[in-house]
């Protein structure tokens, strides 16, 4: 019975990435949360963002304004589309200064990576104290978890991946010090494969934004990294025993032996 919940955990290469994300229903999903991520980036700003994976596509998630300079991590040099902004390293082990990226995006990335843990702790050392990070996921407890759950075996996009609660996410996020902003709903419609179906349930997000939101595939979360920076100060002073002035009073039994030897 253990075997047969065992969900199969691996990384789809970019190529598998990119054909699901461009195909019915990885391209509704893109657009939603391709609006979704726009409204969140409005509220993050600084100079470097960073986004960890790649959903096969380019720099688009990327285009913000308020923010200046944006690199994208790849795990493959065959991932690469263009010319600068991506740097190919793993994503466990950062090549970046710890305390230098105001943003970190990982769209999808905890699904797929092989350890999200790490990952996230990796995050928290890259990010500057007050930096973003933004998080999105697949909910394991929506039509698109119970998707996955009847395809226990399928090394298939993107019933191949960790799925991760947001409760979870939220948990460990919060272990690392960082504490919750906002976080958003996406995707209410079963991921049908038929692009004129899709269309017609459209209004199913509305509907689940409305009163079912904790069904959604899909979430968005954004957290702040929060440092104390209250440092203790040690006093500069000292307790010392206080001094008697005059003359010791010398005790009683001598004083008085004294008095008789004089007698």
């Amino acid at each position: 019975m253990k075997r047969l919940f065992k969900r199969v955990k691996r990384s789809p290469s970019t190529a598998e990435l990119r054909a699901w994300f461009n195909s019915t229903p990885g391209r509704e999903l893109f657009d939603l949360e391709q609006a979704a991520l726009d409204g969140l980036l409005e509220e993050c700003f600084g100079h470097y963002l960073l986004q960890l994976g790649s959903l096969g596509m380019t720099l688009e998630p990327l285009n913000t304004h308020r923010i200046k300079y944006r690199l994208l991590q790849v795990s493959n040099e065959s991932d690469v589309l263009g010319d600068g902004g991506v740097m190919v390293a793993d994503a466990h082990h950062l090549p970046v200064a710890s305390d230098s990226i105001d943003v970190v995006l990982l769209s999808h990335t905890l699904d797929f990576c092989r350890d999200p843990h790490q990952l996230l702790r990796e995050v928290e050392r890259v990010l500057i104290p007050e930096g973003h990070v933004i998080i999105v996921g697949f909910n394991p407890w929506s039509l698109w978890g119970l998707w996955q759950l009847f395809r226990l075996r399928s090394h298939r996009v993107p019933w191949c991946g960790h799925f991760l609660s947001a409760w979870r996410v939220h948990d460990w996020l919060s272990l690392l010090g960082f504490q919750h902003k906002t976080e958003q709903s996406l995707m209410f419609r079963p991921p049908l494969q038929r692009q004129g179906v899709m269309q017609r349930l459209d209004f199913l997000e509305r509907v689940g934004r409305r009163f079912w939101p904790p069904l959604a595939a899909v979430y968005m979360i954004l957290a702040v990294k929060r440092v104390s920076r209250l440092t203790p100060i040690k006093p500069a002073w000292k307790l010392r025993p206080r001094s008697i002035r005059g003359r010791m009073v010398e005790p009683t039994a001598n004083r008085v032996r004294e008095l008789r030897g004089r007698e």
